[in-house]
């Protein structure tokens, strides 16, 4: 019996994640076909079923990456010795990614298809939970620390945070003059000036 190599079967895992992405975010998921994600990613269809039984399957694969992929990169900033600092430089993350056109259109499509499936739904909103309490875990740090106003509700200004996030790419669904890379000194300035220690009314 042949031997499964982890770290091959996580690689075609990916490669058929990335295919699948470039292909939501050209024709949108549902106008997508299985053929055409085959093509992108140069594989045969029972060999993609082999790693993903449905459409829905890779989405949901896509969405667990990057929930996964921002609690990592939350963990490493607890050791930043600037937290609000740290929180602005993750800002500054967010809008290189809003300035690719394939993951911002993806993101959006992905958000629209969790409005349909439950799965998927759930699986956001998880991580939503999960990144408004990393950046609460950060905030409260950066109170002891001085660095953050310490009169803020944590949990609130977390959720105003990541509402600015969200309204990052709704701005670039309705807007498409919106540069994500020219905008994002001003989002650093509104965030830094609501959470400088002292700056509450």
């Amino acid at each position: 019996m042949r031997k499964i190599d982890p770290e091959r079967q996580q690689a075609k895992r990916r490669q058929i994640m990335e295919a699948a992405g470039n292909c939501f975010a050209r024709r949108g998921f549902h106008a997508t076909t299985t053929a055409e994600i085959c093509a992108e990613a140069g594989m045969s269809p029972g060999n993609l079923f082999h790693y993903f039984d449905s459409k829905s399957a890779i989405v949901e694969a896509i969405v667990e990456e990057e929930r996964a992929d921002t609690a990592a990169y939350f963990a490493a900033l607890d050791e930043s010795s600037d937290l609000l600092e740290a929180l602005l430089d993750f800002l500054d993350a967010v809008m290189a990614f809003a300035a690719d056109k394939t993951y911002a259109r993806l993101a959006l499509e992905i958000a629209a298809e969790a409005t349909r499936n439950p799965a998927i739904n759930t699986q956001m909103a998880a991580g939503d939970a999960q990144t408004r309490a990393d950046i609460a875990r950060l905030l409260r740090g950066a109170m002891a620390r001085g660095q953050v106003d310490a009169s803020l509700d944590p949990e609130q200004a977390a959720s105003w945070i990541v509402a600015l996030i969200d309204g990052v790419f709704s701005r670039l669904a309705m807007d498409a003059g919106f540069d994500p890379q020219r905008e994002a000194p001003m989002l650093r300035l509104v965030v830094s000036r609501f959470l400088k220690a002292g700056s509450a009314r």
